[in-house]
């Protein structure tokens, strides 16, 4: 980890201490598992953060859930939570049943596959709290913070954004992606499609009561829908790791899906 200092965590309206719930959902991830749960409470315990994990486990055939259950036991059931499901619900749904057990007045939403490091989670904490934001997401395709720098205030973020371990396909659907949206939407955050993010709880779950989409469409409504609602958006540059266990689940279906929902937006937010 490139920081270890103690951020403030006090809350900026009352003075008591906030918490952070992370959010995972899972779907055949017990390789994944303990190496990102372990790395999780490692950033926490060095940045003096109160936190929980929620698992959200899709009824993962290959013992996900029994592994989530021995880690609950490690670090203790008030800090590791399962939460599993019947089955694969999708992605949207998965953040709405995981929001009900969530203690913290803080959410934050990510991958278990190691796409996202935790070390950059101190890196949205602190970007929330300088600029007192309800969503800070993580961006690949910046290489600022945005709000961006405030005189006196030590500089957010660990280097540019970007994305390893995608072939030129992959890079050009994403990028693509992003651009349709951000032409169609004009949403003002680089990154649309990402799952990296920090949001205050209550805003999240004002904004999820009112999102209708699924999958991987799910991300960009939140954000479109946080815009139309008043909310402020802040982005941290991120580096995004292709998962190192396990396959990607992005399918043809859910890229079409995603240009539907584009326009779905654009005629009804």
């Amino acid at each position: 980890m490139s920081r270890h200092h103690t951020i403030d965590m006090s809350s900026a309206n009352d003075g008591t201490t906030d918490k952070y719930s992370i959010i995972l959902p899972t779907y055949n991830e017990r390789k994944n598992l303990p190496v990102i749960i372990w790395l999780l409470a490692r950033t926490f315990e060095a940045n003096g953060i109160d936190w929980e994990i929620i698992i959200v486990d899709d009824a993962s055939p290959d013992g996900t859930q029994d592994v989530a259950k021995q880690l609950a036991g490690v670090y203790g059931e008030d800090r590791v939570v399962l939460k599993p499901r019947a089955g694969k619900l999708g992605l949207g749904t998965a953040y709405v049943h995981g929001l009900n057990f969530c203690t913290g007045n803080f959410v934050i939403i990510m991958d278990a596959d190691f796409s996202h490091h935790p070390k950059f989670i101190p890196e949205l904490i602190r970007q929330q709290k300088t600029h007192n934001l309800d969503i800070v997401t993580g961006t690949r395709y910046s290489s600022h913070p945005k709000p961006g720098f405030l005189s006196g205030v030590k500089p957010i973020g660990l280097g540019p954004g970007g994305v390893y371990g995608w072939d030129l396909k992959r890079k050009l659907v994403s990028r693509g992606a992003n651009f349709l949206a951000d032409t169609v939407l004009q949403p003002g955050v680089s990154d649309l499609t990402g799952s990296f993010r920090l949001y205050r709880k209550p805003a999240l779950q004002n904004i999820i009561s009112q999102c209708t989409s699924k999958g991987y469409v799910f991300q960009m409504e939140i954000i479109v829908r946080a815009r139309a609602l008043g909310y402020t958006v802040g982005e941290v540059p991120i580096t995004f790791v292709d998962r190192i266990y396990g396959e990607s689940k992005l399918s043809g279906s859910e890229i079409v899906g995603y240009a539907k929902g584009v326009m779905s937006l654009w005629w009804g937010v």
